[in-house]
This record gives C-alpha cells, structure tokens and sequence, in this order.
C-alpha cells in the first residue's frame, strides 16, 4: 500500500552535513520527497511535536536538542514507507541499529540518532500536518 510518512534530519544530521546523505538513502529505496524544507524548532515547537513523550524521563533533553539547530522535515511517500523509512534509519539506538542504516553509519547516541520517522499511520498523519499545510506537499506524478 502507497504511503505518505513524516522523515526529520535530527540537528546532529544537519551539522554533520548529511541531509544529501539521508535523502539519498530513501530515494534510492524508492521512496519519494513529496515535502521538504529546513526550519529552526523553538522549545515550545519541539515540545508540541514530542507532546505525547511529555511524561517520559528523556522528554526535557529531547525538546532541548531537537531546538538546538535547524531540522529538516521531508514528507516521503511510496510502498510500504513507514515501515521501509524505519529500516532505513536503524534502531533508536545506533549500537543496536543494523549495520547499513543511518544511524549505525552516522548516529553518536540514543537522542543525537541523526533522522526521525514517523513509527504509524496516526503518527505519520499528526507528524505531516504539524510540519507541512496541502500546498506544500506534492500530489504526485
């Protein structure tokens, strides 16, 4: 089934220069950008976006980091690409990631993992329309 699932290169990503990287990854997964653009997350946006991790230990770190630096938020669309995209990145932790994945190739640790990806449909649907409105997404051909 054709999806549509929410990518964001981490603030780590961005500074280590390796959002040609990701996108290449996914693309030549099959995968296709249908949204993308850089934008620089305040602590009250990374806190909506993270909302339902309020309560969890890592949420104050997380929201801190992910407004550390610009982010860049794709909208990735094609067979199967929540589940594809989330191969493609590794697990959350780049010891455990498979070798091969982004954040086994690049990530320094659980939270600096370089990429996000949305993890189910009713995420990826939230996660697109916080980052994207319908005129910026592409629709197709």
């Amino acid at each position: 089934m054709v999806e549509r699932t929410l990518s964001i290169v981490k603030p780590d990503g961005v500074r280590k220069n390796l959002i040609g990287e990701v996108i290449g990854r996914f693309e030549k997964a099959g995968l296709k950008v249908v949204g993308l653009k850089m934008v620089c997350l305040t602590k009250k946006d990374a806190e909506g976006f993270y909302a339902v991790h309020r309560e969890r230990p890592f949420f104050e770190s997380l929201t801190e980091f992910m407004s550390s630096g610009p982010v860049v938020p794709m909208v990735l669309e094609g067979e199967g690409a929540i589940g594809k995209v989330r191969e493609i990145m590794g697990a959350t932790n780049p010891e455990q990631a498979a070798p091969g994945t982004i954040r086994r190739d690049f990530a320094d640790s659980i939270e600096s993992n370089i990429v996000h990806g949305s993890d189910a449909p009713e995420t990826a649907s939230f996660e697109i329309a916080y980052f994207f409105n319908a005129l910026e997404l592409s629709q197709g051909g």
